[in-house]
């Protein structure tokens, strides 16, 4: 089964090109959501968690996601030590849900595919565009954050200029760009792939 990866920065969109998708009947597994998941669910993953953040990592099974925010914010080597943590087991459930499925092609909707590596379970990627005073208005509307916030979500996230050049496909998701048919004609050439798919990604 060929495996597509969409990715995307901060209020490009890539929720709302998924959903194009699904309309199409392609499966699309939600890596943010899996994560959010299995750091509830997996039992070994709790376990690694509470090693090395401490048993207030985790109330009563369920993790303490404001400790854990707390202690992650600003400092990239705790932030590492996390997602180095989650991210396997989040490879781990991505392959099991590609086993369990029956379309020509699947979706895995990522923020960041190229920095956990996932791209080398993925034939190819999509990054969806936007410019960015558009993307900070679309996140400032959704989550009701302060400018200044957005801003510094946005400031740890891959520029738009490295995920053009790592994937594949692009669709632009800027207002003068139909999304549609973007997604349509992608979805064309990913039945056509889909029959003799591709190496995995290594890049």
């Amino acid at each position: 089964m060929l495996r597509i990866g969409i990715t995307g920065g901060l209020g490009s969109g890539k929720s709302t090109v998924c959903h194009i998708f699904r309309f199409l009947g392609v499966p699309v597994y939600e890596a943010d959501q899996a994560a959010r998941r299995l750091m509830q669910e997996d039992e070994a993953l709790q376990q690694s968690i509470r090693e090395t953040f401490g048993a207030e990592s985790y109330e009563n099974g369920v993790p303490n996601r404001s400790y854990l925010a707390q202690v992650v914010f600003g400092n990239a080597a705790k932030l590492q030590e996390l997602n180095q943590l989650v991210h396997p087991a989040v490879f781990r459930d991505f392959e099991s849900w590609c086993a369990a499925q029956q379309a020509p092609y699947a979706i895995k909707e990522a923020a960041i595919i190229f920095e956990s590596g996932s791209q080398r379970q993925l034939h190819s990627v999509v990054a969806v565009l936007a410019p960015t005073e558009l993307r900070i208005q679309r996140a400032m509307l959704r989550d009701g954050a302060e400018r200044k916030a957005i801003e510094s979500r946005m400031a740890h996230q891959l520029p738009q200029e490295i995920l053009t050049q790592k994937s594949q496909h692009l669709i632009f998701n800027d207002g003068s760009h139909a999304l549609i048919p973007q997604v349509l004609e992608l979805h064309q050439r990913f039945l056509a792939l889909a029959v003799h798919p591709p190496p995995f990604l290594t890049a």
